[in-house]
């Protein structure tokens, strides 16, 4: 399918309408009048671009604008973007690689934080062994913030049971859940409080929710001082110093628009009849319809979703996206056919 303008809530497709519950744009910020005004003010002051080295003489304060909000929003010590949430993970774990830390992976963790030395967290369903030995070591545990195929955050109690002689530092990708969890927004990282967790540190892009190209790491300031001496960050190019300017200019649309959000879950949860063929959580803006052909049958209505396969996946993922911008009458059309197909699958 090919559009010509960004798919909204509505998009045409061979002059004809649909409904479209499908993206990434979880606060439906990209066409919003209001954010757009803030970004062509930032672009007129900052230019359409800036390809030199953020450790160069020359600083723009529109970094320092961003990264001061970023931080203060997530709640961390210090922040730093980069210009994508893949060079984000790419950098986090190229740090770490250098401290000796044996790594581990929580299940169906993104590829932007992957390290192919990483032995699973779980065996079994159960703590992989290796966590509970006697051995004094540094290790790195790596988890999306929420899976594909979730709906609700990953749980990190699980942590608590890791021997206090593990040195633990945590890495989390929270590239669907920035903008979407927690206060206004803010993510599950200042939530993750486990005593034993030496480090949190926290990736995302900043291309969904948020609604700007680029990506973020959050850490501590010590961590984020390593960053900047990366090699790989020296020699980068930093995210669109606009962009940058336009996360904190936008800081009262990012609330406003997470609230608008959450009002389209809480009505969606009214209305849609609990059953085991839809995964839904009122607090997160994904369903997951266990329903076959359902992407045919939405279509059939003028209804487009999310239908795409990941490269290690043998079957297409079908996923429906709830944004801030849907209307109620959008969402009365798919919840009725969602609740009508559901209940013929019984």
């Amino acid at each position: 399918m090919k559009v010509t303008e960004f798919p909204d809530r509505v998009l045409k497709i061979d002059e004809e309408k649909y409904l479209y519950f499908g993206g990434t744009a979880y606060l439906g910020l990209p066409p919003n009048k209001k954010f757009q005004k803030i970004l062509f003010k930032n672009i007129t002051r900052w230019g359409t671009a800036y390809g030199s080295s953020r450790n160069a003489n020359i600083k723009l304060t529109a970094y320092e604008k961003g990264e001061t909000f970023l931080a203060k929003f997530i709640q961390a010590e210090a922040a730093l973007t980069v210009s994508s949430g893949m060079l984000a993970g790419r950098l986090v774990l190229e740090s770490l690689k250098q401290e000796k830390s044996v790594f581990y992976h929580f299940p169906d963790t993104h590829v932007a934080i992957s390290n192919p030395d990483s032995i699973p967290f779980f065996i079994n369903e159960k703590l992989n062994p290796r966590l509970l030995d006697n051995k004094l070591e540094k290790i790195t545990i790596l988890s999306d913030a929420v899976t594909s195929n979730a709906v609700t955050a990953a749980d990190f109690s699980v942590l608590e049971q890791i021997p206090n002689h593990k040195e633990i530092t945590l890495v989390i990708d929270e590239s669907h859940s920035l903008g979407i969890l927690g206060k206004n927004g803010s993510g599950i990282f200042s939530t993750i409080n486990q005593p034993n967790i030496k480090r949190k540190i926290l990736v995302s892009s900043l291309g969904k929710a948020m609604g700007l190209s680029g990506g973020v790491i959050a850490s501590d300031i010590n961590f984020i001082t390593k960053i900047k001496e990366n090699d790989t960050f020296v020699s980068s190019a930093g995210m669109n110093p606009a962009f940058v300017q336009t996360l904190a200019d936008a800081e009262k649309i990012y609330w406003k628009q997470n609230k608008k959000m959450r009002e389209n879950l809480t009505y969606i949860h009214s209305k849609l009849i609990p059953n085991t063929n839809i995964l839904f959580d009122q607090n997160y803006p994904v369903i997951y319809p266990k329903i076959e052909n359902i992407n045919t049958i939405l279509a059939s209505n003028k209804i487009i979703i999310t239908n795409f396969k990941y490269t290690s996946e043998t079957d297409y993922l079908n996923r429906i996206i709830i944004t801030a911008n849907h209307k109620k009458k959008d969402l009365d059309k798919i919840i009725e056919i969602l609740n009508q197909y559901q209940n013929e699958n019984d």
